[in-house]
């Protein structure tokens, strides 16, 4: 199988150049901009999209070449907890850019579209309820294996029935608690919330909206409660030594097809990079400045 074939028919690459399209949508879905809105916000996400595909991208290539020699090898808890820390390492300059230029946007934002986002809030947390908590436990014990499958053959291709026991097995015995990982979304949203009202009712400076949302991020990837950090930690910390027992279960077509994989993503985006403009760039529907 080619490349080309492994990465979705450059799927990622055609994602990515609609980016834009893709975010202002979900966005809008979230915030419902008013139409004078609507051209300081797509110029903000098309701005983050251009610095991203400058900087960011050809980060994320260098990461994705430098894993794929370590395919081959057997993975430890150890040496996955790591490739996760350098992956989130590799992410976080985005989110930093992101909360800088929401910033920019803030001000401009009325009650009515944080009534709307607070009832979007709701729909989306009884969505995740009905996909992550189904009332019968083997129902919910299915499709979190079907997840958990979808992932893994993504990378290594077909998985033959030991190494699909693996992940049932894995799976059966997580720590995962929807409940508690819903009630954590819940906060998230709440703070997000409390922090937007407040830096809008405060009529706070850019620098001071910055930092608000900034911390609003820090405390959106690290929960401030304690038993939550714990019971995070624990979490991937088993899910690390879970991947390293899959990928020690594969075989060497499937880790070659894993390593093939991983090259067709650093392709996608070094084609991203040399590319074309994003599509978003020509939509016909963006309104002129």
């Amino acid at each position: 199988m080619s490349v080309a074939g492994l990465s979705g028919c450059n799927a990622l690459r055609v994602a990515y150049n609609t980016g834009p399209t893709l975010a202002w949508w979900w966005l809008d879905g979230y915030m419902d901009f008013a139409s004078e809105q609507a051209p300081q916000v797509k110029a903000q996400i098309e701005r983050w999209f251009a610095w991203h595909r400058q900087t960011q991208v050809p980060v994320y290539i260098g990461l994705l070449a430098s894993a794929q020699p370590h395919v081959a090898e057997p993975l430890t808890p150890l040496s996955t907890c790591q490739w996760y820390e350098r992956i989130m390492a590799a992410l976080a300059p985005a989110l930093a850019r992101a909360v800088e230029q929401a910033a920019d946007v803030l001000p401009g934002v009325g009650e009515e579209q944080l009534r709307h986002l607070e009832q979007r809030y709701v729909k989306v947390l009884d969505e995740a309820r009905r996909e992550y908590l189904q009332p019968d436990k083997e129902e919910r014990l299915a499709a979190s294996v079907k997840r958990a499958l979808d992932r893994a053959e993504q990378v290594y291709g077909r998985l033959d029935e030991p190494q699909r026991k693996v992940i049932a097995d894995a799976v059966a015995a997580s720590p995962f608690d929807p409940e508690a990982w819903l009630q954590e979304r819940r906060r998230r949203q709440r703070d997000t919330l409390a922090t937007a009202r407040r830096l809008i009712a405060d009529k706070a400076g850019r620098e001071q909206r910055i930092a608000g949302l900034a911390s609003l991020a820090e405390r959106s990837q690290h929960s401030p409660d304690p038993v939550y950090r714990a019971y995070d930690k624990k979490l991937t910390e088993y899910n690390c030594a879970f991947v390293a027992r899959l990928h020690n279960a594969t075989t060497p077509t499937q880790r070659q097809r894993a390593k093939a994989t991983l090259k067709g993503w650093e392709d996608d985006l070094r084609a991203v990079v040399a590319g074309p403009a994003p599509a978003a760039a020509a939509d016909p529907s963006r309104p002129a400045n």
